[in-house]
């Protein structure tokens, strides 16, 4: 492959245990890679330094439209960091915003799409967008969330839940996978087995094995114990791996709360086994 390898979800979906799983993989090490070197090897598609370095100047007050004229620029700027692919995290629904794409097609050589079941989503993400759970439900069912401006990240797209999932999922082609979070932690042998053969690896079991492990929720977890997350929210100063189940929708949501999930994302859902 060359271009962009784009590492896509909605937030709090398993975006990060990824990249933590490829840093692994890829770079072989005798320990676990230390989770405040991934931004070293995965670039995020929203950091204002690459938006302020094709622009030449500030980018703190640009439009929609600005911020839509520079991205291509941007992209193609990712894809000279690295001689060979580069593995660019994204929480960006994939449409268009202010006229032009969200991704640029151009310069993409594949995306690993990661869905996790929108009720779980609901639970970690309350913390990531600084709610409560009602708050979280409320936002992912919103056509026009988005983040602002925040000094490090321009701004995000996310649409609903729905529309994030469809946006990256509708059209399936050789250059995508998708892989359910839930599968990741049921079945992580075959599941980022498949990831390694998507990408034209064929590590010796070992080596996969042994990625997997060190790219586990309880390391990811003792590690950001003692040494803290450089990706933390600011706002909340809440754990960034928080619990890394799948189901505990089923304690922690109210009856009303799973209604308004499965009301407004059933399609999608069904679709990917969320019953």
């Amino acid at each position: 492959m060359g271009g962009i390898i784009w590492l896509a979800s909605y937030p709090k979906s398993g975006n990060t245990w990824m990249r933590a799983f490829l840093h692994n993989l890829l770079r072989n090490p005798p320990a676990p890679v230390p989770i405040n070197e991934l931004t070293q090897f995965t670039l995020g598609d929203t950091l204002v330094e690459w938006y302020a370095e094709v622009a030449g100047r500030p980018v703190a007050d640009l439009s929609d439209e600005e911020y839509a004229r520079l991205r291509p620029a941007v992209h193609r700027l990712f894809t000279r960091q690295h001689p060979d692919s580069v593995f660019v995290k994204t929480h960006m629904a994939l449409g268009d915003v202010g006229g032009a794409s969200t991704i640029t097609m151009d310069d993409t050589a594949g995306a690993i799409y990661i869905v996790r079941d929108p009720r779980d989503v609901a639970i970690s993400a309350a913390s990531h967008f600084a709610t409560d759970i009602d708050g979280a439900i409320t936002i992912m069912q919103q056509p026009a969330a988005r983040t602002r401006y925040d000094g490090i990240n321009v701004p995000q797209y996310y649409g609903t839940w729905s529309q994030h999932v469809r946006s990256w999922t509708t059209e399936q082609h050789g250059r995508l996978l998708v892989v359910r979070y839930e599968d990741m932690l049921a079945k992580p042998g075959p599941t980022f087995g498949r990831v390694a053969k998507f990408l034209g690896l064929k590590p010796p079991p070992e080596r996969l094995v042994r990625a997997i492990k060190f790219a586990s929720f309880d390391e990811l977890q003792k590690q950001e114990r003692k040494s803290g997350f450089i990706e933390r929210s600011k706002v909340t100063g809440q754990p960034f791996f928080r619990a890394g189940r799948a189901g505990q929708w089923r304690e922690r949501l109210s009856a009303a709360q799973i209604a308004r999930i499965s009301e407004a994302h059933h399609e999608v859902m069904a679709k990917f086994g969320y019953r």
